[in-house]
């Protein structure tokens, strides 16, 4: 079931001209953002080149909600781009300008023009956990097997989780 929220939004002047974030299909989880570039377009240089793009747009989630940004896949296959800190999280208090770091991991530099479509934004409900601190932890099957320890080698076990 797909439960619908009110977010009140803030469009930029930099955006004036940008449609708002919005579902592309009926079974769309994420909304496209856009680069709020008006003054020109920006470019990430190749094998590395990093950025902060703007999106000319400020939300004011509800408390127990965030929004993840996350790569697109058509720019992350095609050209190699997707997003830093994937997924980079908005929290339901801030209340600054959207903005999307992006890396090009490709090998040829990449322009991003203003109204480009350079992420999407999934809605999530929060889980806040309280810590409950303990002298052992019950065991498991697992016990402390770290990296590849459910199923590579004896090399790849060093370390905790996955």
């Amino acid at each position: 079931m797909i439960q619908d929220i009110s977010i009140e939004i803030m469009r930029h002047p930099k955006a004036a001209d940008l449609p708002l974030p919005a579902y592309e299909t009926p079974g769309a989880a994420g909304m496209d953002l856009r680069a709020a570039l008006p003054g020109g377009p920006m470019t990430l240089d190749p094998s590395g080149g990093r950025g902060l793009v703007p999106t000319g747009l400020s939300i004011a989630l509800p408390a127990g909600f965030e929004a993840q940004v996350r790569p697109r896949s058509g720019l992350a296959l095609k050209h190699g781009i997707t997003v830093l800190n994937s997924p980079g999280t908005v929290d339901s208090d801030y209340r600054g300008e959207i903005g999307v770091i992006l890396i090009n991991h490709g090998t040829e530099a990449f322009q991003i023009s203003h109204g480009d479509r350079i992420a999407q934004m999934v809605l999530a409900q929060v889980t806040r956990g309280n810590w409950q601190q303990r002298d052992e932890l019950d065991t498991t099957g697992r016990g402390s097997g770290g990296f590849g320890s459910t199923g590579g080698t004896a090399r790849d076990s060093a370390g905790g989780g996955g």
